[in-house]
């Protein structure tokens, strides 16, 4: 191993801007996000301050068009940046990809006197998003969501509950599916709804086993009036936004989780380099070496995984099952890995010495989010053999 211990990630970037970029969060990510990252996920302090550094360094908006404030870079620049984010604190790299999520219905929906009142401020102008599908009754059948709306006039009521939303009660802006016609997904409507909307309200934060710097809430909208101007696409498509919006928004979770892995080989790769026993380091013994191979051997097959996603997605081909691919493979490692990072470090890994035990307990909600990954086997295997028999 380098004296000077593990070494960044050789990324292939399409170009010098987008070296630059990477250069760019690296630097902002070891000023300002590392050192404090353990502190303030033990305290449960969302860090406001950085997404709002985020955004004032365009950092929020990146794979979104410059005519409206965004970065222009392409997807496969996005989601690296978002590893180098999630190897430093997951609240942040998981934050950004949520905010990317909230804005893509208005971006890839929304009509052009829409993106142009709402998307500058949205993707550079401090404001953060989240977005709202699932309910209490109904998550990984987001198609039988309750949430109804009604039109009276030129508004839409809202009310209903939304449930496991990632900045519930802290976001600037809602992207919310809610029913407008009849049962299942051709009923469903999206809108683009303000935090300050009267009756509009977030319950008590849950209490997780992670991410505790990262608010996750349930919102109640109760007579919620949203004009029919912040109604995205036509009514009766919201279903549509939302697989759009969560296609993309899968590949930010397995990009978070491969940094999540990352930086838990690092800390395990410098930890067996200094540790001895036996009069030998840790890193000496060929179990463990073979552990080691093993973490990176999956850490690299995902990340070249969520890039060919990526890379379809820039080049307009159909991606979803790559998306859904990326997602499981992607998540599941981040698991193995933490855990093997944990069982490495011996009993410190099971401290809060050290960070593997964090990174270990966030890798958890990685397979659950955005679709579980038995929901994941269940988009590949539809791709793969057809939908299931109804008989």
């Amino acid at each position: 191993m380098p004296k000077d211990g593990p070494q960044p990630v050789e990324r292939e970037l399409p170009t010098d801007e987008s070296r630059d970029l990477l250069g760019l969060v690296r630097d902002l990510v070891q000023r300002e996000i590392k050192p404090v990252a353990a502190e303030q996920e033990a305290a449960g302090v969302f860090p406001r301050e950085t997404f709002r550094l985020l955004s004032e360094a365009g950092l929020l908006g990146l794979p979104y068009p410059e005519e409206y404030g965004g970065g222009g870079q392409p997807y496969q620049v996005y989601l690296q940046v978002l590893e180098e984010l999630a190897a430093a604190r997951l609240t942040v790299g998981l934050g950004t990809s949520v905010h990317s999520l909230a804005c893509h219905g208005l971006a890839h929906f929304g009509s052009k006197e829409q993106r142009t009142e709402w998307l500058p401020d949205m993707l550079g102008g401090g404001l953060l998003g989240a977005y709202c599908l699932s309910e209490p009754s109904s998550g990984s059948d987001a198609a039988a969501l309750r949430t109804r709306a009604v039109r009276d006039g030129d508004s839409w009521v809202l009310n209903g509950t939304k449930a496991w939303i990632t900045h519930g009660g802290i976001a600037d802006f809602y992207t919310v599916l809610a029913r407008t016609g009849e049962e299942g997904p051709c009923g469903i409507t999206a809108f683009l709804v303000p935090a300050d909307s009267e009756g509009l309200s977030a319950a008590t934060p849950e209490h997780k086993m992670g991410l505790n710097g990262s608010p996750t809430a349930q919102l109640h909208f109760d007579g919620v009036r949203v004009p029919d101007a912040r109604r995205l696409g036509d009514e009766g498509q919201g279903f549509p936004v939302a697989l759009s919006s969560l296609d993309s928004g899968r590949l930010g979770i397995a990009a978070c989780a491969v940094g999540v892995a990352q930086a838990a080989l690092d800390e395990a790769l410098a930890y067996t380099a200094e540790r001895e026993q036996f009069g030998r380091p840790l890193a000496d013994f060929q179990g463990l070496r073979f552990m080691l191979a093993d973490m990176a051997t999956r850490i690299e097959a995902g990340r070249a995984l969520y890039l060919a996603a990526a890379r379809r997605r820039d080049a307009g081909q159909p991606f979803s099952r790559q998306a859904a691919m990326a997602k499981l493979f992607c998540t599941d490692t981040a698991m193995q890995v933490t855990t093997d990072a944990v069982q490495l470090l011996g009993g410190y890994g099971y401290t809060t010495d050290f960070p593997v035990e964090r990174y270990m307990r966030e890798a958890k909600v990685l397979q659950i989010v955005e679709g579980t990954n038995q929901i994941q086997r269940m988009v590949v295997a539809r791709h793969l053999a057809g939908p299931e028999s109804k008989g």
